[in-house]
């Protein structure tokens, strides 16, 4: 476990992450926090305990047609994902492709998750020094830190802190020295980079 986490989902996000009503982007860096911080760990087996006891006092319906085997299918579908991924690794059950050059000092590399209502989930490795542009975002970007560490308006993020941002934030990100930082991202709706000569550069940008 990392002793030195500092930034977290916040309780919404745990609950629905108990819930399993996040797309399976988001899901993601989720659990590969919540994996990292024992309080966190925490914090979703109490929500899913007081899902569990609402079911129980919930009324009885009748199940739509084909419930039980869709509900099956799921299930075998969930086992077949936990063959290749475990509780503490849970980016196993998905592929990574190369590191390719994004810009001076940054590389992005695939991870073998469908974009699928415009999200996109991939990894980041910036050198140490390196100030990312100022941008805002058009949607969601939700960030977990891997190794090294980079700051902004909000504070310092290292290894297994959680950066949620969304349409209403602005950041100027800068790494911060020692080891590059490697980050892995949800993205949805893109960035729109702020300054003159990031507009200028905004369509070669692959964010």
């Amino acid at each position: 476990m990392i002793n030195s986490i500092t930034h977290h989902p916040s309780d919404e996000t745990l609950a629905s992450h108990a819930a399993g009503t996040l797309d399976e982007a988001r899901r993601l860096i989720v659990a590969m926090h919540v994996a990292r911080c024992p309080s966190c760990k925490q914090g979703v087996s109490q929500f899913e305990a007081v899902g569990g006891a609402l079911l129980e006092t919930a009324p009885v319906v009748s199940l739509k047609p084909r419930a039980l085997e869709n509900a099956l299918r799921m299930i075998a579908e969930e086992r077949a994902a936990f063959e290749t991924a475990s509780e503490d690794d849970p980016l196993g059950s998905y592929s990574l492709g190369p590191w390719r050059w994004v810009g001076p000092g940054v590389h992005r590399r695939s991870v073998s998750l469908p974009e699928i209502d415009g999200i996109k989930v991939f990894m980041l490795k910036a050198a140490p020094g390196t100030r990312l542009p100022h941008h805002k975002h058009l949607g969601y970007e939700w960030t977990y830190v891997l190794e090294g560490a980079f700051e902004h308006e909000l504070g310092r993020y290292g290894p297994g802190d959680f950066d949620e941002a969304d349409e209403t934030m602005e950041h100027k990100p800068t790494v911060c020295d020692g080891p590059p930082c490697i980050c892995i991202v949800a993205l949805r709706g893109g960035i729109a980079l702020q300054s003159r000569l990031g507009r200028i550069l905004q369509p070669l940008v692959k964010l």
